[in-house]
């Protein structure tokens, strides 16, 4: 009995939206706005969040970033701002450790990235806004480069100062084309260096756009010194044996440079310890408040879809107010009146719902094709909140005009006109 009420209502209320297609339109118009909204942006959250993590994931489990001060999330204070660099030094010794793989220190020049500037010419041809970075021998255990042809500087290029490079793909494809660039000698800066290798492309959190990695010129550490000494901050990159013995092995830096840097046993570090985890942690923060934002839009939309929902519901036990008169004459009971309109304002808003899902899937689609690359991706839970949502509104909003349409008078029902 149940069922069978439930479906007439459904079909009631179909039938509804077929007799009155502008202003059921227009009344679950919010809902659908709401629904769009959440589907639209969950999706493109969803899609970057698994990018991130992918990109995340290609740096490896087994890595931790040292520098002097934070660099993540958060304003660096003055005392943070002053401390002193670690060394090349520090990092020989960080090699020494027991669970320590290997250990690279970066040093970068930034001062190139004026509009217009220019770092590196091969025949007339220029490279914009390059980074220029030294690293040691050891960068390619860390960082795990792939090479696209040549092969990476050695120690004994490192100790001699070799004017030697190895190109981003980015910067040899400016300067190149598709042809090979080992061997040729390129202008950074005042000086020559010859190409002794080419990196491929390297992974990134984001599509569309490049890379600001395969924009770029490595140098050994002795050369980029000579090159740029005014460099002084070095970020040190430290790889070890097993994901296991994460925590054992931040403890071992941890208490080294400490000891090196001569921190007193009741002061705080003088230095910060990064892993991958801590790029999740910074996207999750800024993901948090497009949620938030995401929320906020759509909950206007699906109030004002619940108020007009509200409003066509009232007009509906208006219009039928002689119906009710005659069901409640023929026995029908308070029961089966709040649950046919309830039904009713349910249906409207599922397939306001419906067509919000739709909407979002097409506009999924749309932003994931677009030149920018977004990589959208519906989330299945998403839809299901929408959804969800989408029918709560109808069940909140639906539960007055259906109880006045099970509280009408059966007489002066009858009676209206």
């Amino acid at each position: 009995m149940a069922k069978g009420q439930t479906a007439e209502s459904v079909k009631m209320a179909l039938d509804t939206l077929r007799t009155n297609k502008l202003r059921s339109g227009l009344t679950v118009l919010g809902i659908v706005i709401g629904v769009t909204t959440v589907i639209t942006i969950s999706s493109v959250i969803n899609g970057v969040n698994n990018r991130v993590n992918d990109f995340v994931s290609s740096l490896g489990s087994n890595v931790f970033w040292v520098f002097h001060m934070p660099v993540m999330g958060v304003r660096p204070t003055t005392e943070q701002l002053t401390r002193k660099k670690l060394t090349m030094d520090d990092v020989l010794a960080l090699r020494t450790l027991p669970h320590v793989v290997a250990a690279d220190g970066a040093h970068q020049h930034t001062g190139q990235f004026r509009v217009g500037a220019v770092s590196v010419k091969y025949e007339g041809k220029k490279a914009a806004g390059t980074m220029l970075e030294g690293t040691t021998a050891e960068v390619a255990n860390v960082t795990d480069l792939t090479l696209q042809e040549g092969r990476l500087y050695t120690d004994d290029d490192d100790k001699r100062a070799a004017h030697v490079c190895v190109l981003g793909h980015d910067t040899w494809e400016q300067l190149f084309g598709d042809q090979s660039a080992v061997g040729k000698e390129v202008t950074v800066e005042s000086g020559l260096y010859t190409v002794i290798g080419v990196l491929a492309k390297r992974k990134q959190p984001f599509s569309g756009g490049r890379n600001p990695e395969d924009n770029a010129v490595y140098f050994p550490e002795g050369t980029f010194h000579n090159l740029h000494p005014e460099d002084l901050d070095l970020w040190v990159s430290v790889k070890y044996d097993d994901p296991r013995n994460k925590s054992l092995v931040e403890e071992e830096i941890r208490e080294l440079l400490r000891i090196r840097r001569k921190v007193k046993v009741s002061a705080d570090d003088n230095f910060e310890i990064f892993g991958p985890d801590s790029l999740s942690k910074l996207w999750s923060q800024l993901t948090g408040g497009l949620v938030l934002f995401m929320i906020a839009v759509s909950s206007v939309g699906l109030m004002v879809g619940g108020v007009g929902v509200m409003n066509i519901m009232l007009v509906s036990v208006t219009e039928r107010t002689r119906e009710i008169g005659v069901r409640k004459a023929l026995g029908a009971t308070k029961r089966n009146l709040l649950t046919q309109f309830t039904t009713e304002a349910v249906t409207l808003c599922a397939v306001g719902g419906v067509i919000g899902v739709l909407l979002g899937a097409v506009l999924t689609g749309i932003i994931y094709l677009l030149p920018i690359g977004l990589p959208a991706t519906m989330s299945t839970m998403w839809v299901l909140i929408g959804f969800g949502v989408s029918c709560a509104i109808g069940l909140l909003f639906g539960i007055y005009p259906a109880w006045k349409a099970a509280t009408l008078d059966p007489i002066e029902a009858l009676r209206y006109e």
